[in-house]
């Protein structure tokens, strides 16, 4: 629809360096998303050692924002942009079941988003964007100004910019772009550190170039570093964690990262004038991981799921051979356990007949909400209804969402090992698993009183706030509320 509007030959400003363009009196908004950033690491336990970010919340409002069900990078920032839920988007992490069949899988890049985001809005109304590193923006689609492609894009031989000609351009100011650390599992903990900051470094240095060279009233950029460290190095740094050894050579990694995060931060804030609302957020925080369940083996062990063949080591379920007519239910592993029934008239072997349906997940909700962990003590799993979390469910949505141990316990979808719990990750060394509070702040010379915490903020509130600092109407079905910076309280 936009691609009548906008011309790929965007206007770009004669500036050379990453210095700060001219100051203007129109209204601007820059969000700076930190993907994964922990408020009780921002707020509570190193703010000495953030002084931009600091100032900023110090300087306006701050609080937790509560993620989306699930709190998961993607969808959780299409949520945001759209205040649109899990649900009504129909995307429920990152590969997402294409139809009732037991194995069609498909990734839910751009085209999965069907629902207008901020800048499509923001577009139409002829404000002009910087979109960079956005989750769920690749493949490009055309936008009243610029946009560079996110961590799920393949590699940069793929055209993940809009316009394309600006692949080039980011070519010439910081190299190779670096989309994501593609190995932040890989245990390689020196390499992964390494690669962490380059990304950090380019993203920054890329930022600040399209802030000088392009006119622009919304910036928005996400950094996935964070996350990344936090994957990669939580284990490191928390004493609470069962792989924590004292004095180790990364204990200060996160810490030393943040700071860097902080210090890019600041380099940014050169270019927001008085006029320009700043936002720093995050789609979701973070907490130590404590083992993994293995769900597929609960499932079998419990007569849900049936094998013709039993492998003889762990081994993912697309590759095990499940005998369908004996299945009725099955799960996928990751961040939370997506639980999957086997329908009659559903599924090709449906074996659940449609009146037994909800006995079934009643039988599953009781079972799998009290498995305990490998000291037989309760870790508090939560199991969830998707129609109940959702005001519409679209796709095909799991029917049972499960975080167990409130996501201190990974579900992990091999099977063949035998055992319920293990403490070794099925896609490589992860020490952290994703709260569901992440942080927010806003500073708004124009509006905002200082020092001021919010509370009860969702991620679905944030795209109604901007489009309220910029004095636009809110649309109907936006689910969440503009942030009101002169009462302090929900519009």
């Amino acid at each position: 629809m936009l691609k009548r509007f906008f011309s790929n030959k965007e206007p770009v400003k004669t500036l050379l360096s990453d210095e700060p363009a001219r100051s203007s009196s129109r209204r601007r908004v820059m969000l700076i998303g930190l993907d994964c950033a922990a408020p009780e690491l921002v707020f509570d336990r190193w703010p000495h050692d953030l002084p931009n970010l600091k100032s900023l919340y110090e300087s306006g409002l701050h609080g937790l924002l509560r993620s989306c069900d699930p709190p998961i990078t993607v969808p959780a920032w299409s949520v945001m942009m759209s205040s649109k839920s899990p649900g009504l988007l129909g995307v429920y992490g990152f590969r997402n079941r294409a139809d009732h069949s037991y194995n069609k899988y498909a990734i839910a890049n751009s085209i999965a988003i069907k629902e207008d985001r901020l800048w499509d809005i923001l577009s139409r109304s002829g404000k002009r964007c910087i979109i960079l590193g956005v989750p769920g923006t690749y493949p490009p689609r055309p936008l009243n100004g610029v946009l560079v492609g996110d961590f799920l894009t393949p590699n940069t031989n793929c055209n993940y910019t809009y316009p394309a000609a600006l692949k080039h351009e980011i070519e010439q100011v910081v190299g190779e772009y670096i989309l994501d650390v593609r190995d932040f599992r890989s245990g390689n903990k020196p390499k992964i550190l390494a690669d962490i900051y380059e990304m950090t470094r380019k993203r920054f240095q890329l930022a600040r170039h399209l802030l000088t060279t392009r006119d622009w009233d919304y910036f928005m950029m996400v950094e996935m570093g964070v996350d990344r460290i936090h994957h990669a190095f939580w284990d490191d740094m928390d004493p609470a964690h069962r792989f924590y050894i004292a004095g180790n050579q990364f204990e200060n990694a996160i810490r030393d990262y943040y700071r860097e995060v902080d210090r890019e931060i600041g380099r940014l804030l050169a270019f927001a004038n008085d006029e320009t609302a700043v936002l720093v957020v995050s789609d979701h925080g973070a907490k130590r991981m404590d083992g993994g369940i293995c769900v597929n083996e609960w499932l079998l062990a419990n007569g849900y799921l049936a094998l013709s063949e039993k492998p003889d080591r762990p081994m993912p379920l697309n590759k095990v051979k499940v005998d369908w007519s004996r299945t009725k239910a099955w799960g996928d592993g990751g961040y939370y356990a997506r639980i999957f029934l086997n329908v009659a008239g559903r599924e090709p072997q449906g074996t659940i007949a449609p009146a037994d349906y909800e006995n079934v997940r009643d039988e599953l909700i009781a079972g799998l909400g009290t498995i305990p962990g490998e000291n037989g003590r309760e870790i508090g799993t939560k199991v969830f209804r998707p129609e109940r979390l959702y005001r519409k469910v679209r796709g095909v949505a799991p029917d049972l969402m499960v975080y167990f141990g409130d996501l201190s316990w990974r579900s992990v979808g091999t099977i063949g090992g035998g055992k319920i719990h293990t403490f070794e990750n099925d896609t490589g060394p992860d020490g952290a698993n994703h709260a569901h509070d992440g942080i927010f702040v806003l500073r708004d010379k124009v509006n905002t009183d200082a020092g001021i915490r919010v509370d009860g903020l969702g991620i679905t509130d944030i795209a109604p706030t901007i489009l309220n600092l910029f004095g636009l109407p809110i649309p109907n079905d936006m689910e969440g509320r503009a942030v009101s910076s002169l009462t302090k309280n929900f519009n």
